[in-house]
């Protein structure tokens, strides 16, 4: 990579927005500047109309992410809006209100981590390895990793990461449910676009909204949620793309079912 080059990379492939960390030789590392353009590169997709999906990654084979830039701590604190939208940019932001994927291969550690738990999927290579390493340098979890993890994989297994600073697989994280799909090395980036161009032939009013019920409803009695449900579903069914699809489906037309990968 140049000196000069982007820390974060941003490109329109169809109706999926693809963010790639790109600070290779660190381990894809996150700094205040690189903080600062994953934010932005967040914000373009949320307000982009014209955009489905989100898939988060990091450039070459060896990182996802491998979280703060411990010799440049200050500036993630620092960066102007830290503490809305998160040190590392991008983990406070909770009204983009469409899918977003992390595609993962290599190290997904510490504040890397918190990224990915803050995408809804992650897609993973069989060559990742997840871990709150962090713990052994006494930098506490605060992009979400106390709130998110748990609520992806279970108290027990978010603790036995958050405690112990355990460096796991790929099909660990599997079985835990932090990975929801394992792919082969180097696949995780197509496998994620795969998904995002997928979630694009579906209807987009429907799937949002059970995006927003399911994310808002997690922490609520089942009647509450029951009650959140129906009150974000409450016009879905008169919506006019509801029932064009519904014709399409009459007609024959269906987007296909996404199919499940190979096992690696």
């Amino acid at each position: 990579m140049s000196p000069t080059a982007p820390k974060v990379l941003t490109e329109r492939r169809g109706r999926a927005w693809l963010v790639t960390i790109n600070r290779p030789a660190v381990r894809n590392c996150v700094d205040g500047e690189t903080a600062e353009l994953l934010f932005e590169a967040v914000a373009a997709f949320r307000d982009d109309d014209g955009l489905d999906a989100l898939v988060l990654t990091g450039a070459g084979d060896l990182a996802f992410c491998s979280g703060a830039d411990l010799k440049a701590v200050a500036t993630l604190t620092s960066r102007p809006g830290a503490r809305e939208s998160g040190p590392m940019g991008i983990t406070r932001l909770t009204d983009v209100g469409k899918p977003t994927i992390a595609a993962v291969n290599g190290y997904c550690t510490a504040g890397g981590l918190e990224l990915a738990c803050w995408c809804d999927v992650r897609i993973v290579g069989v060559n990742a390895q997840f871990g709150v390493l962090n713990r052994r340098w006494g930098v506490p979890l605060v992009d979400g990793g106390t709130q998110r993890l748990p609520r992806i994989v279970g108290l027990g297994n978010a603790l036995y990461l958050i405690e112990t600073g355990a460096l796991i697989d790929a099909q660990h994280a599997q079985r835990i449910g932090l990975a929801q799909e394992v792919v082969p090395a180097g696949q995780a980036l197509a496998r994620g676009l795969e998904i995002a161009a997928a979630l694009s032939n579906y209807p987009q009013t429907a799937i949002r909204r059970d995006r927003q019920a399911a994310i808002e409803g997690l922490s609520l009695a089942i009647d509450d949620g029951l009650a959140l449900e129906a009150r974000i579903h409450r016009d879905t069914a008169s919506e006019p793309e509801m029932f064009e699809w519904l014709r399409r489906y009459a007609a024959g037309e269906c987007p296909p079912p996404l199919r499940p990968p190979d096992a690696p």
